[in-house]
């Protein structure tokens, strides 16, 4: 190793290491620690209320069938088989039959007004040719009540000569992962380099703009290559990062042992394609670069802007770009291989989470080497460019640094 290109390493080290620690040893990385716990209380709080009044407005729809009393137990029956084959989440409402008056048609009409419960399809006339009267969002109530009909007249008309089926059920696990799985996890792995790199990566903004209004970075760039200045605060505020994950890591990894063996047996079904420790140091390495390839961009970004107004103007198209790109590498996870999943693969800033869904889909390990080595190298090249940006937009234009402030220094003290 050279001494230039040593002594460049120890310039950003201990810019890295001055970072850290500015930025751990303070009473505010307590509350940015546990910011998940606040925004997960706040989202439970939400959550809660919006599944109160989605369940109340569930408890009181309904299906209606205005049929006859001899007609009426051979429905609740037909309807207690159809509800069998439903999941919760994909039931219909709840049936109430009514005995028909003298003028069904206005029975029907009047029970979309009923004070007791909210209607969302209503049956009425003869057997063999009803009438059902929906609301037009409710077309799958409307088809349930069909079907609810032709089932009630075949036990009616048949009895016990309508054929039972009486099937016996055998579990049976696979041998290994199929597609559908592989395509959950390739989504859970971009999604999760994703989520990290988004919630983490925008503290670099704040940072290199609060330090230029200071001067700090112009003193920095005084007496340290600015592409160093550039890499040891990302490499810093990297290490925050990783502190970060490690201790939700860990408390999630403690709380993974609560979980219940039902949700324990649907994750396990989550295989990568390339294995699980591979994946976990895979997915490290993505979460690694796509932090340093958004970070870069962040500086670059904090490095012009002098206002948080500013700030918030230039990162919020980056922010855009972000979740354009997380939605193009989550539709390249569900087609692997694919032309549109190659151009995700190559694309600097999807790379990071596309190549994470193509660990969790295929099993080849050298394309990561590759892609690993071409995302490094968009990492230099943002630093370089916002470097390049900020000496000749900023230290030129503003107070002298670098090169620039030294010719000056030298020029006025030969004079």
């Amino acid at each position: 190793m050279s001494a230039r290109l040593s002594r460049t390493l120890r310039q950003v080290l201990t810019i890295a290491r001055r970072d850290f620690t500015a930025t751990v040893f303070t009473p505010v990385f307590l509350l940015f620690l546990f910011a998940p716990v606040i925004m997960g209380g706040f989202g439970a709080i939400g959550g809660a209320g919006a599944s109160s009044v989605a369940g109340s407005g569930r408890d009181r729809a309904r299906v209606v069938a205005i049929v006859p009393d001899a007609l009426a137990r051979s429905y609740a029956e037909a309807d207690a088989r159809l509800r069998a084959v439903f999941r919760d989440d994909a039931a219909r409402p709840a049936l109430t039959t009514l005995h028909p008056t003298a003028d069904p048609a206005a029975q029907a009409r009047a029970a979309f007004s009923a004070r007791d419960y909210d209607a969302a399809a209503v049956l009425y006339g003869p057997a063999e040719a009803p009438v059902i009267l929906r609301a037009p969002q409710d077309a799958p109530s409307a088809r349930y009540l069909a079907l609810l009909s032709r089932e009630a007249l075949a036990d009616r008309r048949l009895g016990a000569q309508a054929p039972r089926v009486i099937a016996r059920e055998v579990d049976f696990v696979r041998a290994g992962n199929t597609a559908g799985d592989r395509d959950q996890s390739a989504f859970f792995a971009v999604f999760g380099v994703f989520f990290l790199t988004l919630f983490l990566a925008g503290q670099v903004v704040g940072t290199m703009a609060e330090e230029r209004n200071n001067k700090v970075v112009e003193v920095l760039a005084a007496a340290v290559p600015l592409e160093a200045v550039f890499l040891g605060k990302l490499l810093g505020l990297f290490g925050v990062a990783v502190m970060f994950v490690a201790f939700w890591g860990t408390v999630l990894a403690q709380l993974s042992q609560l979980v219940p063996p039902s949700v324990s047996a649907g994750l396990a079904s989550l295989t990568p394609a390339v294995g699980g420790d591979a994946f976990a140091i895979l997915f490290f390495a993505y979460f690694t670069t796509a932090y340093l390839l958004l970070g870069s961009v962040f500086l670059g970004v904090g490095a012009q802007a002098s206002t948080m107004r500013e700030i918030q103007m230039l990162s919020l198209p980056i922010t855009v770009i972000q979740v354009g790109m997380f939605a193009l590498s989550t539709a390249a996870a569900r087609a692997p291989g694919s032309p549109l999943a190659r151009f995700a693969e190559l694309f600097p800033l999807s790379s990071p989470f596309a190549m994470a869904g193509r660990a969790a889909n295929r099993p080849e390990i050298w394309p990561h080497l590759a892609a690993l080595a071409w995302q490094l190298g968009w990492v230099a090249l943002f630093i370089g460019v916002g470097a390049r940006l900020f000496r000749r937009g900023v230290l030129q234009s503003g107070s002298p640094g670098g090169r620039w402030f030294r010719w000056r220094t030298k020029a006025a003290a030969g004079t």
